[in-house]
């Protein structure tokens, strides 16, 4: 199975073990028989919040370690670029041939290059961001990561097989 890594969740990665832990023990992203994967997009926004957080050799080190292991999927190809603009019509309910039901939104542009991506790759996107919401299985799957009473819980449509 594949899973599209939001950027929050590669934060709690270098952060927090214990909703790692959680994650891992849920979804198994970086198990035997799934693909983690994060758009460049992410690899720029970590970059950024290391740079502007001062971050120590210790997690620097850790997140090249995490890159390391993921596949990171470009933007630069012309069906991702069509998503992303697919999406964004869709998310402002202007897009004729698909509807949304919803009220319109506007999303970051940063999150739709991010929703692209999971659309594109075929992943579920693992995220505790309720910017992508309106998308949950109209175009991809979520696995949202929601904190509640000290503890991380997660809500999507169907159970994950940890093993893809």
């Amino acid at each position: 199975m594949n899973y599209l890594l939001d950027t929050n969740i590669l934060l709690i990665y270098i952060r927090d073990e214990a909703t790692r832990d959680f994650i891992e023990t849920t979804y198994n992203p970086f198990g035997v028989n799934n693909n983690p994967i994060i758009s460049i997009v992410t690899v720029g926004e970590i970059k950024s919040l290391a740079k502007r957080n001062h971050w120590g050799k210790k997690k620097i080190t850790l997140l090249n370690e995490i890159l390391g292991e993921i596949i990171i999927a470009d933007i630069n190809s012309e069906d991702v670029i069509e998503k992303y603009a697919e999406i964004d019509a869709f998310s402002q309910g202007r897009l004729n041939e698909r509807p949304m039901l919803l009220s319109a939104r506007n999303m970051g542009k940063n999150d739709l290059w991010i929703a692209a991506t999971a659309e594109v790759t075929r992943s579920t996107l693992i995220t505790t961001d309720n910017d992508f919401d309106h998308l949950d299985i109209e175009y991809f799957k979520i696995a949202k990561i929601v904190r509640g009473e000290n503890q991380y819980i997660e809500r999507q449509i169907t159970k994950p097989d940890k093993d893809g």
